[in-house]
């Protein structure tokens, strides 16, 4: 999987320019999701090693499945590849921020860290509407990291809806 995503910069780069990279790589999947009719949401899994574990991007239309966020197809695969559903170390970039049933995904996961591009006000789960991965009954801490690449992720997904109204 990793032969499609070339390495991302060194981290003597800085995050930022790493978590950019790998955010424009979630963008082009949420490209794709466009293309397909299917809300342009895109998701990208790095192993603790920096190694891509899982990348999708929507799909619960055409799979016929209200669970195939890009969020949960994109930790279906990492697990998947590492044989545990506990994905310890590993960050998820998403273009959008993850609603509560993905919010819920990556805390059972175990994922270190999320990245995500646009607040999502009408159905976040991270922090526009409903902080879950904050909340201090949870057995794991996330870090967040919001607002990389938002603009674009927000043009993105306002093109996409803007054509479907016509």
């Amino acid at each position: 999987m990793n032969e499609d995503y070339p390495a991302g910069p060194p981290l003597e780069e800085g995050q930022d320019a790493v978590d950019r990279h790998w955010m424009a790589q979630a963008l082009a999947l949420a490209r794709q999701a466009a293309d397909l009719g299917e809300v342009p949401v895109g998701a990208l899994l790095l192993g603790a090693d920096g190694v891509v574990l899982g990348a999708a991007h929507n799909q619960p239309i055409g799979r016929h499945d209200p669970t195939a966020h890009a969020e949960i197809l994109a930790l279906r695969q990492g697990a998947e590849r590492v044989g545990n559903y506990r994905l310890g170390g590993s960050t998820l970039y998403v273009t959008l921020e993850p609603c509560a049933m993905c919010a819920g995904a990556i805390l059972h996961a175990r994922v270190q860290r999320l990245v995500y591009a646009a607040a999502d006000p009408k159905g976040g789960a991270v922090v526009s509407l409903y902080p879950l991965l904050a909340d201090p009954r949870m057995n794991h801490r996330v870090m967040l990291c919001g607002g990389v690449r938002a603009e674009e992720a927000g043009l993105l997904l306002r093109a996409f809806f803007r054509a479907r109204r016509g």
